[in-house]
């Protein structure tokens, strides 16, 4: 059961972010309106819709094995009297009730075709919600008093900041797939690339700084010794090496790829070159994030080394 909580924990974190970075991406890298609006190519309320029927699922299922796991086993966890205690009683409850609930309206705000630019904007609120509440299913909402609530704090907007990051890599991959409709779709992917530079280097630069917040509650001065002798700080480790490959290949993008396909652009021939190039290092990235993502799930369910 426990590969099968880190697994489903993975699935929350991935669908939360698709769905709050996701929807973000569609108002500020998307046109407004028009066949390349997100109203108009019709697979961004498709993919999210996707995403917020996926997130509510994997919460339900998350909150029933996390359950199962305190009360040890399925069946006990199924007693109402043990339901109703984890609900009420616990974070864990609390939080896949909130996620849950974000990922059913997000859902059913996101069924009516066509959707409008409200649409995406209520989406990327709920979403928020969905990604914020994660927070609770870590070592941030652990944490007691004063210093709990800076830690809770930097662990909230961590986590935002992933997501408007990888949400926009799973957006940009599907843009770059989207058939070119005879290579108009081109300079489209260069406008939504050259709007998320600023964005991207935000969301980074906030990762680094509420990075070091939470290191520093979870492993501390005296703990960095540990980070190669336990699973916890290999698993660490490995997430920052992940992070680092994330950051060369969005620079490759930026200051290579993006250039690039700007330079084909003043040419009225084929793109697609540019193009598939951009899709396959998006894909890389979006990759190491998947991964990154499902070595987080892991150690949300490790103590952390200052608590071994």
């Amino acid at each position: 059961m426990e590969t099968a909580v880190v697994l489903l924990r993975w699935a929350q974190y991935a669908t939360s972010f698709v769905l709050a970075g996701g929807a973000l991406f569609t108002l500020y890298a998307l046109p407004a309106a028009g066949a390349f609006s997100a109203a108009g190519l019709g697979w961004p309320r498709r993919l999210l819709a996707g995403a917020a029927a996926a997130l509510a699922l994997a919460t339900l299922a998350g909150f029933l094995l996390q359950t199962a796991v305190l009360a040890g086993s399925l069946p006990a966890a199924l007693d109402p009297a043990t339901l109703v205690s984890a609900l009420t009683e616990m974070d864990m409850g609390a939080a896949s009730v909130a996620r849950a609930a974000a990922a059913t309206l997000a859902l059913l705000v996101l069924l009516p075709s066509p959707p409008r630019r409200v649409t995406f904007l209520i989406t990327a609120l709920l979403g928020g919600v969905a990604v914020g509440s994660m927070a609770w299913m870590g070592h941030g909402a652990a944490t007691e008093g004063l210093a709990g609530a800076l830690h809770l704090g930097a662990d909230i907007a961590h986590l935002i900041a992933a997501a408007v990051w990888i949400g926009a890599l799973a957006f940009f991959l599907a843009l770059a797939g989207d058939g070119w409709r005879g290579g108009a779709a081109a300079p489209v992917l260069y406008s939504a690339l050259t709007g998320f530079s600023g964005v991207g280097t935000g969301a980074v630069a906030a990762l680094a700084a509420t990075g070091l917040i939470n290191s520093w509650f979870l492993i501390g001065l005296a703990g960095a010794p540990a980070l190669g002798s336990t699973l916890y700080g290999e698993l660490l480790l490995l997430k920052l090496a992940l992070f680092g490959a994330m950051i060369l290949l969005a620079a490759a993008n930026r200051f290579r790829l993006t250039p690039a396909l700007r330079q084909a652009l003043r040419d009225p021939a084929d793109h697609s070159p540019e193009v598939g190039a951009l899709r396959r290092s998006l894909a890389l990235e979006l990759g190491a994030a998947l991964a990154l993502l499902a070595a987080v799930a892991w150690l949300g369910r490790l103590s952390p080394i200052v608590a071994q």
